[in-house]
């Protein structure tokens, strides 16, 4: 008989959130695959639980995963855990999940501190509907194109963010909702220095203006206000600005014009009306 993956949920920031039942899992299981052995050392030493460790992060996961599949199957239960929050939330941890249910092999989580759930409950933004965008891209492009991709989205938007990329996420932020678009931005949750800071794009960017970011970010996002989603496809849109044309308004009057009757902006309008013509 197969034996069980734990996902076990440790601190993002404070030990006394480990609750009784992740100590009991953590002392119970055979072995503990670590993001980070250093790190749980640390969490096992503090609770006086000894117990062989072995290395699972994003970098050797096929390899280890392959390895701890294995101990599984012969019998072994396997407590996995990342050095913060719930492992296989933005974590390869999702990847031996995977596996587990390919070979058959139960999986049971032990829930806790989650930074994504513990930040949108503290930003004051809608909680009725989100999606979680995790980790944007260190690269200019794809983290750009990450972002332009929620550009109409509804829903409130949560993102992980370090802080040395904080001020350059905030541009981008700006650049694609634009600076008045309200912002929570959640700093070291759980911690002495924890702080919530409830303001707009431009806000945060005047705010790190003169402060270096210090901690690890989350950040809350509302997302696109019911009035400024569009209420007809561009097609349409273009469409209006034609006729619009063709009673003889330039076509800064007809994109104007469009804009109003579709919820597209007239710049918007105006940029797609001129790439098709030159087109």
């Amino acid at each position: 008989m197969s034996g069980i993956l734990y996902l076990v949920a440790t601190p993002i920031g404070n030990l006394s959130d480990v609750s009784p039942r992740v100590v009991e899992t953590l002392q119970n299981a055979d072995f503990i695959a670590a993001e980070d052995t250093r790190v749980t050392l640390k969490l096992l030493n503090h609770f006086a639980i000894k117990k062989p460790l072995i290395s699972y992060f994003e970098h050797n996961r096929v390899m280890s995963g392959e390895k701890i599949i294995d101990r599984l199957l012969a019998g072994e239960n396997v407590a996995l855990v990342s050095d913060a929050g719930l492992p296989a939330i933005s974590d390869p941890g999702q990847d031996l999940v995977r596996l587990c249910g390919e070979a058959g092999i139960t999986v049971s989580c032990i829930p806790g501190p989650c930074a994504v759930v513990t930040a949108l409950a503290m930003s004051g933004q809608s909680t009725q509907r989100f999606t979680f965008e995790g980790f944007l891209s260190t690269a200019t492009k794809p983290r750009r194109e990450h972002l332009d991709s929620l550009r109409d989205e509804k829903r409130t938007m949560v993102i992980y963010e370090a802080p040395h990329k904080l001020v350059q996420t905030l541009g981008d932020l700006k650049e694609i909702f634009g600076g008045e678009r309200a912002l929570s931005l959640c700093r070291e949750l759980t911690k002495i220095y924890e702080e919530v800071i409830r303001t707009t794009i431009d806000g945060a960017l005047s705010i790190y203006e003169s402060i270096p970011p210090k901690g690890e970010y989350v950040l809350v996002i509302a997302g696109k206000p019911e009035s400024d989603v569009p209420e007809a496809t561009l097609d349409e849109a273009l469409a209006r600005v034609d006729a619009y044309r063709a009673e003889g308004k330039s076509l800064k009057q007809a994109a104007k014009l469009a804009a109003e009757d579709s919820g597209f902006s007239k710049n918007e309008l105006y940029a797609a009306a001129l790439a098709r013509s030159d087109g």
